[in-house]
């Protein structure tokens, strides 16, 4: 696969001042899962994909996803930037592919694994239920 660098440099500025950790939707996460009396470790490297968060000896984790970079189905943010197409598509295909397989390797590790997309966060009731059912 080949991926060329962005061509505008204003993009490119731009695009690296986008946060990787601490985002909103990960600190809405992490405060539900505090609630709710959840134990977990913070973007563990060591499992594949270092989820967002997890627990080991419970054998669950959770990935944070933008829904820009992540590209969530049907959701009104995951647009695709009109210059240079060609080298975001391939990024985003990348992207998906990536999670993919990282779900696929901790499953096949006995994990439970839930993915929470960014807009989902903005309901902290649902969050919360989603989670619980999840975790629980």
């Amino acid at each position: 696969m080949r991926v060329s660098k962005p061509i505008d440099p204003k993009r490119s500025e731009l695009m690296a001042r986008v946060r990787q950790k601490g985002t909103a939707a990960e600190i809405a996460v992490a405060a539900v899962l505090r609630a709710s009396n959840h134990a977990y470790r913070l973007n563990v490297r060591s499992l594949p994909g270092s989820p967002d968060f997890a627990n080991r000896a419970r054998r669950w984790a959770v990935f944070v996803h933008g829904c820009f970079w992540h590209r969530h189905p049907g959701c009104r943010r995951t647009t695709t930037p009109k210059t240079n197409t060609e080298f975001w598509c391939e990024k985003f295909d990348a992207n998906r592919k990536r999670d993919a397989a990282a779900v696929q390797a901790l499953e096949d590790a006995g994990f439970r694994v839930v993915v929470i997309w960014e807009c989902e966060t903005e309901n902290h009731a649902e969050l919360t239920a989603r989670l619980q059912r999840s975790l629980n």
